[in-house]
């Protein structure tokens, strides 16, 4: 059987085809690998060299080398943090004509660390919580996709500094299953493995010397139960809010994104005892909000300001009667989101004299409006609304900011 490269982007297969496929893969010589610490696996695992990129390559059966390239390619399209996936390579033959196993190739992902490379000196528990923070954002994020991981641990997982916090990443999806949704049995098995797994690995550490002496092993195994259960409540739950309590609203959006996820949709189901609003979340990548605002609204603005934009944007395209997300004959995001400029956007930031307004541009200046009523609505204890929060802006906040002089950049 003639060698043979599966890959959906056909530049992969030219630049795998230098390495020496004729060689099992703990064979190969130096000169073919890059040096980086790898984690422990059931499999042969080596990182290469492919022209400009770093891979890792795997030796695996067929079937479940092309099963996995599949799965690490739906978890690309759901958007979920995983190693991307470049080729299935089988047909592989030995010098001598005897068969070799397939390898499933991905590429390394940069700036991340197998978590035994992290303990090479020891951590202190400070960061372990950070780890387990991360680990439990993963599988949150996977179980809402629908993807039921079968074999969660330390092992299978990559972590890449995120700021002053860590980013977990999905290494090995061989034991996983993509389904439209799981079931509480299919998420407890998991969670299940996960602390069993965990606690077990650090118990490997423990042996080592490589622990911290205040960590317990089976306490931090534990913990991954709790962080899952706190996050996965805060992002599943439905509320129900008395009428007028808009800032509710916005309370929850904030606290979802301090736990690192974004409100994709609302949907605000109207009843005698007040409004029930249910959330979908879904976690986005860097700069997500610049381009989802631009495309929406044709408003640029930072990264920042544009989340804000777009949670107003979402808060207010709920209240709509028109808005029914999935229905056909419903009014489309683009005619909502034009709406909202022309009637909210526009007219607020217009309430603003342009003597006052200074050099502050006008997504910046609908932030701080945004903020204003939150703050204001917050001391109320109910929404106090944008034409009231404009009104105190102008006369209590406006006036003292804009007075103050810059400073000369010649002093």
């Amino acid at each position: 059987m003639a060698l043979q490269i599966s890959a959906t982007n056909p530049e992969h297969p030219a630049l795998l085809l230098d390495l020496p496929w004729d060689t099992p893969l703990e064979e190969w010589p130096e000169e073919c690998l890059v040096p980086l610490p790898r984690g422990i696996s059931r499999h042969v695992v080596r990182y290469a060299r492919a022209g400009a990129e770093v891979i890792a390559v795997k030796e695996l059966a067929e079937r479940p080398a092309l099963r996995e390239y599949g799965l690490l390619r739906d978890l690309d399209r759901l958007g979920i943090p995983a190693v991307d996936p470049l080729a299935v390579v089988t047909g592989r033959t030995g010098r001598t004509g005897a068969p070799l196993e397939p390898v499933l190739v991905t590429r390394h992902l940069s700036g991340s660390l197998p978590y035994r490379s992290m303990f090479e000196t020891t951590m202190r528990p400070a960061t372990m919580h950070r780890l387990m923070d991360a680990l439990a954002v993963l599988l949150v994020r996977l179980h809402l996709a629908g993807f039921a991981w079968g074999d969660c641990s330390l092992s299978n997982t990559l972590f890449r500094r995120d700021a002053g916090a860590y980013a977990a990443y999905l290494v090995d999806a061989e034991t996983g299953d993509l389904h439209a949704r799981l079931s509480a049995g299919q998420r407890e098995y998991d969670l299940d493995l996960a602390r069993v797994n965990i606690s077990g690995e650090l118990l490997d550490l423990e042996a080592s010397g490589a622990l911290h002496p205040s960590v317990d092993p089976v306490a931090f195994g534990h913990e991954i139960r709790v962080r899952y259960d706190g996050l996965w409540r805060e992002l599943t739950r439905t509320s129900v809010y008395p009428a007028g309590k808009h800032h509710y609203i916005e309370r929850r959006i904030r606290r979802l994104n301090d736990l690192g996820f974004d409100v994709a949709e609302m949907q605000i189901e109207r009843s005698p005892r007040g409004d029930t609003v249910a959330f979908v979340p879904k976690v986005v990548d860097a700069g997500h909000h610049q381009r989802q605002l631009l495309r929406l609204t044709g408003l640029d603005a930072e990264e920042n300001q544009a989340r804000r934009l777009l949670g107003d944007l979402e808060s207010w395209m709920a209240t709509q009667d028109d808005y029914a997300p999935g229905d056909p004959l419903a009014a489309r995001p683009e005619v909502l989101a034009h709406r909202w400029v022309r009637d909210v956007f526009r007219p607020t930031v217009r309430a603003v004299p342009p003597e006052l307004r200074g050099s502050t541009d006008p997504a910046q200046l609908y932030h701080e409006l945004l903020e204003h009523r939150w703050y204001l609505s917050e001391r109320a204890q109910h929404d106090i609304g944008l034409d009231t929060a404009v009104e105190d802006y102008l006369s209590q906040v406006l006036p003292g900011t804009r007075a103050v002089p810059e400073a000369d950049p010649e002093e």
